[in-house]
């Protein structure tokens, strides 16, 4: 094969729909969705109707979402703000969320002195909720930020009761769900997450467009001053077309979500079984191999090889055309080791090659057999 994708946690392909729709955007509403004029309004309308049908998705007003560049500004917007506005001291995180939250929080510790806790983890990254509760019993005014689904290892954190467990001890939540928009449904009118981040290019729509639902009367306040846009939140021009297509995206991924879902659990399942079968030694990081406590978009495996050929492993999958990745891709470029596998795994493990296989439904189990060949090859050479 000439290439195979399997990075789609990283980033996935437009759908061809989202394409057309964009294009057409781009070529006939044009108008700047401030301007009164009819080319203005005619964008505004638009804006307002992609708005109102996210929203929709998620059961909560229009008005409580706000159009982002992504998921890290999402990140950022929410709790840069509540430190500095809304009196938080404590920040109760996790090692393994992603760096658009880590090195938020660790700024932010740095310039108002505000406190960082760590839940307590198991061996497999899972959320220690005991813990979590004896952390929330503290007096100080404290947010929880954890992530819905773990970008590189695909745990998935029950929402729900860690809500349940915020709201019981008058504490703010939110959430990094980057990898879980368009791939679950959430219900936010019956789960009390006070901000959640999301990026369209995780769900087949365009890169440079999210949003960060914004529970109401929140107080929070703007990242970016300027312009009255996104009622006053998020100052700049709307990027129409991008929100549009992120709009398209969404609404066909939850169109087509139990069909979809299914086909990308075959795959995953069909890796896993014969990934196992072909390499002898090979183990799974995390809780990716149990596919009904994991996402059903990726897995991550690590491979039984000697240290020394470890770091020709990712060289030869791209010379044979495969793309996939060691961590997240903000990270891969990086000779550090992954710090989601740094907080889980032990020193012998973290000296094998870990690679992360995330699959999307423009894959095949042909593909596949492709893969597991070219890692068969590689572990056995």
């Amino acid at each position: 094969m000439d290439s195979v994708y399997l990075d789609n946690a990283a980033t996935t392909a437009l759908r061809p729909e989202v394409v057309e729709r964009m294009t057409q955007v781009l070529q006939e509403s044009y108008g700047n969705a401030s301007s009164i004029h009819s080319f203005g309004r005619s964008s505004k309308a638009l804006l307002e109707q992609c708005r109102k049908n996210i929203a929709a998705h998620f059961n909560v007003s229009a008005a409580e979402i706000i159009f982002t560049s992504g998921g890290t500004e999402a990140d950022n917007l929410a709790l840069r703000s509540v430190v500095r506005d809304l009196g938080i001291t404590e920040i109760i995180t996790s090692k393994i969320e992603h760096h658009a939250v880590l090195h938020t929080v660790e700024q932010l510790k740095k310039e108002y002195d505000v406190e960082i806790i760590y839940v307590d983890l198991d061996d497999c990254g899972l959320v220690n909720y005991e813990h979590l509760e004896q952390l929330l019993q503290s007096s100080k005014k404290a947010v929880v930020s954890l992530m819905h689904i773990n970008n590189e290892i695909g745990n998935i954190l029950d929402i729900e009761r860690v809500a349940s467990l915020c709201k019981n001890n008058d504490a703010l939540f939110h959430t990094d769900a980057v990898q879980s928009v368009g791939h679950y449904k959430i219900d936010l009118d019956k789960i009390s997450i006070d901000f959640l981040a999301a990026s369209a290019h995780k769900f087949h729509g365009p890169k440079g467009v999210g949003f960060c639902f914004v529970r109401k009367d929140s107080g929070l306040k703007p990242l970016i001053f300027g312009g009255e846009q996104e009622r006053g939140y998020r100052a700049g021009t709307e990027s129409i077309h991008n929100i549009v297509g992120m709009d398209e995206a969404l609404k066909i991924a939850y169109k087509n979500l139990d069909i979809e879902k299914k086909y990308v659990s075959d795959l995953k399942a069909y890796f896993i079984q014969n990934v196992k079968n072909n390499i002898p030694g090979l183990s799974f990081n995390g809780g990716c191999e149990n596919v009904s406590n994991s996402t059903y978009t990726l897995v991550n495996i690590c491979l039984p090889i000697a240290p020394e050929k470890a770091p020709m492993l990712q060289f030869q999958l791209d010379l044979k055309g495969i793309a996939c990745s060691k961590g997240s891709a903000c990270q891969s470029g990086s000779s550090q080791n992954s710090h989601v596998l740094t907080a889980i795994l032990d020193e012998e493990s973290l000296s094998k090659p870990s690679v992360r296989f995330s699959f999307s439904i423009f894959n095949t189990k042909a593909e596949l057999d492709y893969v597991i060949s070219v890692l068969n090859a590689f572990v056995n050479s």
